[in-house]
This record gives C-alpha cells, structure tokens and sequence, in this order.
C-alpha cells in the first residue's frame, strides 16, 4: 500500500479538473496544464477530490501510484497557487535586474550574462541581490533557477555567488600563514 499514493488530493475552489482517459486536465487562475498517467494507474474526481489508484496490485504498479499521485499534486497546486524559487545573490558589485524579457546578471565576469525569460515563468527582482523565479510548472521553476545558479555557484572561501535563498554554504577556512 503506498502511503503517498492512497492520499486524495484536495482540488481548491476556482480549480476544475478533468479526468478523460489516461489523461488529467487542471485549469484554475495560473492556466491550463496536462499530465498523462501510465497505463497502470486510474484517476477519478470524487467531488472536490482527485483520487489516484492502481489498477491492479503488482510491486511495479503501487511503485508508480506514489508517482503519479505526488505529479497530480503538483499539477493542481501549479495552476491554483503556483511554485516560487527564491535565489541570493552575494558578492561586491554583483546584482541582477529584469529588462523586458531578459534577466541581466552582474556576475564579475567581463561581460554581462543576459538570461531569456521563458513563457509561462515571471521573474522577479525586489533588490539587487535577490531574485523570485515562479511559474505553474515545479520542474521549469526548479530547472530554470539551476541555471541561474550555475552561472555562479557559490565559492566555500567567501560565499560570493548566486544561491537557493534556504541553502547554507559550508566555509573553508582560508590560508594560514
């Protein structure tokens, strides 16, 4: 029994779900997203419900009933509330600011770095140093500022780089004389 899987997902008000197939359908005020269940799994809307369940009980079939409920999850809570990644930015004369579509970084390099912003995610620079990556879509959120951080990850010596705001940078101690 998968204790992830046997959960029902609680579907907010303004949220309208469709089950047609294999094939799930969320639409509520941040847009319209899919998600296609493998073949194994079954889905059904029991009022203001979304019930996902095996059909059948082999290992293989409740190892994907977690997955699939947990990818369900997020597609409901992406088009009601949406995900937010926040990202820091430290280090002198380092700062990032959005400019139409395109979010332009100071990192200490030479040039500029001048990052698109894809459709369907908002950046947004309340400071200098900080930055609010959101969108429907967890993995695109979560993809999206990797790639904002790894155009500077963060050095152990002094901290200077861009980081996930809740992530602790371990310190190295520096030469000693």
């Amino acid at each position: 029994m998968s204790r992830v899987g046997k959960n029902p997902i609680e579907i907010p008000s303004g949220t309208t779900v469709k089950v047609e197939g294999q094939t799930i359908t969320a639409k509520g005020k941040l847009g319209e997203r899919h998600l296609e269940l493998v073949e194994t799994i079954s889905a059904e809307v029991d009022g203001s419900q979304l019930l996902v369940n095996p059909k059948q009980n082999p290992d293989r079939h409740r190892m994907m009933w977690g997955t699939m409920r947990s990818l369900a999850q997020g597609l409901v809570t992406g088009v009601s509330e949406g995900f937010t990644r926040n990202l820091e930015i430290n280090g002198v004369g380092y700062r990032a600011q959005v400019e139409g579509k395109n979010l332009k970084l100071q990192l200490g390099f030479s040039h500029d770095v001048v990052y698109p912003i894809p459709d369907g995610i908002d950046i947004k620079c309340e400071r200098p140093t900080a930055i609010a990556i959101s969108g429907a879509d967890k993995q695109r959120v979560g993809q999206i500022a990797s790639e904002i951080r790894s155009f500077r990850p963060p050095e152990p010596y002094k901290g200077k780089g861009v980081k996930y705001a809740e992530e602790f940078i371990f310190r190295k101690e520096g030469k000693k004389k």
